[in-house]
């Protein structure tokens, strides 16, 4: 752990020292370095963690950790680069090298923070404050609320760089240090160095958009594997062509991600698969009231769970560590979880403005001494709307290789799908304690409701 890796030989022939075998992508090969990160108890500990939480209850299948996902992101981060920059030429070999690890290594890292289950237990995470990320204070752009509760991502920039983990990043020979990492993760890190310019040009933007963005690795990996153990298609999307047209636009001697016009559609299919897995797996009406189970059971004075800002203590939080103590405890959402015996669905309304029929529904029903929970699940097709200013800033732009007249503009100019798409899509739902059921959806259709 202690010894420092030398990057340079790490990309040529025999330089990998572990291959992993990935029902996704095949042969995933790894170097030394990235073992070692691999290897380190805060990334083995995402073995415990499911990538999709309460939907195996749903999806059978749906048993896969954030471990293989974040491997796969890795992955995909490394075929992006190469992409990106295959006609673009560095100053030298070994900064193309430096940073196409520093964007594997941070793409590795992404999630290396996430609570156990789902976001839901970020209810029970402690003020930022307490989490005492170093790195944030000393960043001229990062201002921390005091009374501002930490995330899952805030827990990452945490094990990057102020955690056991941190010294394992900080072994190569090549520069790379854990503050480099986490600023591609979190775009409103300050970089004090030159680490990401070559020649007066700023790779920053265009890795941290690689990592994050409207066309981002994550989703390319996460999409393509929840549909294949979910058993659903409606995340399939064309990963190589998208991957084969992905380019870079150097404006004002910054680099952003860009796209090759003739795969605008493939990006349009990319956008929609993630909005109806949303619509059709990720809010599936079991994964939902598992979800609305456990917020009533973390936000109720009974909770006595609640997860640690040492971050050392956080290594033992994950989803079997949830699960148990579930079922030690008497509160009766917890009893509910733990005994498989969710409320069930009286009624779903599927539409792109809020109504106020489900309400006056739950009124009634509560009125008739029946305990009801509403459920409103929301989605956009793009998360630019709900991006920072940071972030929308960063354009992903449209390149024309065969018009050499045209000008790139912003991706979201590019295609009607962002203005047909750019209401909310909301599903509201109904529950009750399945005893309770007949009965409702009686007097559901009885009063005409």
């Amino acid at each position: 752990m202690g010894s420092n890796v030398s990057l340079a030989p790490l990309i040529g022939k025999g330089a990998f020292s572990l291959e992993i075998r990935d029902p996704i992508h095949g042969s995933i090969e790894l170097n030394s370095y990235e073992t070692s990160i691999i290897d380190s108890v805060a990334f083995q500990r995402l073995r415990s963690i499911k990538q999709l939480g309460f939907s195996e209850f749903s999806f059978p299948g749906a048993t896969h950790n954030r471990y293989l996902h974040s491997i796969g992101v890795c992955h995909i981060a490394g075929q992006a680069f190469d992409s990106i920059f295959k006609g673009y030429t560095f100053s030298s070999t070994e900064f193309k090298s430096r940073m196409r690890q520093t964007l594997r290594v941070a793409a590795l890292l992404h999630d290396i923070g996430h609570g156990p289950l789902s976001h839901t237990t970020e209810e029970v995470m402690p003020r930022l404050a307490d989490l005492n990320v170093s790195v944030y204070k000393n960043s001229k752009n990062h201002k921390v609320n005091p009374d501002k509760k930490a995330n899952h991502e805030d827990y990452g920039i945490k094990f990057i760089t102020d955690s056991g983990l941190t010294s394992i990043v900080d072994s190569n020979e090549a520069g790379i240090t854990a503050v480099h990492i986490a600023c591609l993760i979190d775009k409103s890190l300050d970089v004090d160095d030159d680490f990401f310019i070559d020649n007066g040009i700023n790779f920053r933007t265009i890795l941290s958009q690689v990592v994050s963005s409207e066309m981002d690795v994550d989703r390319m990996d996460y999409l393509l594997r929840d549909a294949y153990f979910c058993g659903t298609n409606y995340g399939k999307v064309e990963l190589s062509w998208l991957l084969a047209n992905t380019t870079y636009y150097n404006k004002e001697g910054n680099l952003h991600l860009a796209i090759n016009r003739r795969a605008l559609y493939t990006f349009d299919d990319f956008l929609l698969a993630r909005h109806h897995m949303h619509l059709m797996v990720y809010f599936h009406h079991k994964c939902i009231i598992y979800e609305e189970l456990l917020y009533r059971y973390l936000t109720s004075d009974e909770c006595s769970f609640y997860l640690p800002s040492d971050i050392d203590e956080y290594l033992r939080c994950t989803d079997y560590a949830l699960y148990e103590h579930l079922s030690k405890v008497q509160n009766p959402w917890a009893r509910r979880i733990a005994n498989r015996n969710p409320y069930k669905v009286v009624f779903e309304f599927h539409s792109v403005k809020p109504t106020q029929r489900v309400e006056k529904m739950k009124e009634y029903l509560t009125n008739e001494g029946m305990s009801c929970i509403l459920a409103n699940s929301t989605t956009r097709l793009s998360k630019y709307h709900t991006s920072s200013e940071q972030d929308r800033a960063m354009h992903i732009y449209v390149v024309d290789q065969y018009d050499s007249l045209s000008k790139p503009y912003p991706i979201e100019e590019s295609t009607e799908i962002f203005q047909k798409y750019e209401e909310i899509r909301r599903i509201e739902r109904l529950y009750v304690p399945p005893e309770d059921l007949k009965e409702a959806q009686e007097i559901v259709v009885d009063k005409g409701l």
